[in-house]
């Protein structure tokens, strides 16, 4: 047999064997939902719905990259708006909160780089612009914060096309733990195989909050889902444990301050916020919770 017709037969007896890696590491499948559930309740028009909803007793605050629309929650009525020119001053609007009276939104100036943040301050009542805490020139772009403790969780994403720095992508993002003085008190890096799932057409974690169970719910950019972590028993990694279903394109969502596990999100493509209820019939063991 000449050495060429040895060679074939060596490919088509070999080659499928070669061409199995056993040593290939596996991705680990999405946590499912588990006993929790999601189900839609009714929706509300508002044409600033695009990155993100906060809520307190009575309205809802509607966040879009510059302007903002307040709602009444029983109604939908739109009883205030804010706006101003992209990028005078601001560029970037995301998530935001209510807390004692005020509005605090995740600013940055995506998808500008060098990456810069802030946290921008309203009249809950008024919408009027009351104030400014600016991080300046930030590792990882503002998307979100939550009151945590006495102080304050910031979660400063990286993306991987449009807005992103070289050299980090998704998997850079991080949670700070800040106390009320914004001293840094600590942190968190979310799980490699959930980034990597988030990071697949370029983007990170667009929102976050506490919810039932005071675990951490997150969400990406554009994925119907709800994401729930638990803080590692040791190590800087949080847990993904399960994966919620949910009819949201993603972005920034809020719950209810009053009514457990009930859910406020967006639909960016109808501009419209969506009132659901996420419940959960037995509590989790893995991991510990949050707060």
């Amino acid at each position: 047999m000449h050495a060429f017709s040895k060679f074939l037969l060596f490919l088509l007896l070999f080659a499928p064997v070669c061409a199995a890696d056993p040593a290939a590491p596996s991705v680990r499948p999405a946590p499912p939902a588990g006993d929790w559930k999601y189900a839609e309740i009714r929706r509300i028009p508002a044409p600033e719905a695009r990155q993100g909803v906060a809520a307190d007793d009575d309205f809802l605050y509607v966040i879009s990259n510059h302007a903002l629309g307040k709602y009444r929650k029983d109604t939908g009525t739109r009883v205030a708006s804010w706006e101003c020119p992209q990028g005078e001053p601001l560029t970037h609007l995301n998530a935001g909160i209510v807390h004692e009276g005020v509005l605090y939104c995740a600013h940055s100036n995506f998808p500008g780089v060098p990456m810069t943040s802030s946290i921008e301050m309203w009249d809950s009542t008024t919408l009027k612009h009351i104030g400014s805490r600016s991080f300046g020139r930030t590792d990882g772009s503002l998307t979100w914060i939550q009151r945590y403790q006495s102080g304050w969780i910031v979660c400063f994403v990286h993306y991987g096309r449009e807005g992103g720095e070289p050299g980090r992508g998704p998997e850079w993002t991080r949670l700070v733990q800040f106390d009320g003085d914004w001293k840094q008190v600590g942190g968190w890096v979310f799980p490699a195989d959930l980034m990597t799932k988030l990071g697949e057409h370029g983007f990170s974690v667009s929102g976050g909050a506490f919810g039932p169970g005071g675990h951490l719910y997150v969400t990406g950019h554009d994925d119907r889902a709800l994401f729930v972590l638990a803080l590692p028993e040791a190590g800087s990694a949080l847990k993904w444990i399960a994966t919620i279903p949910i009819s949201a394109q993603g972005q920034a969502f809020s719950w209810d301050p009053h009514e457990p596990g009930l859910l406020y999100t967006l639909s960016k493509q109808a501009r419209e916020i969506i009132v659901g209820r996420v419940t959960n019939t037995k509590a989790p063991a893995e991991g510990q919770q949050l707060r």
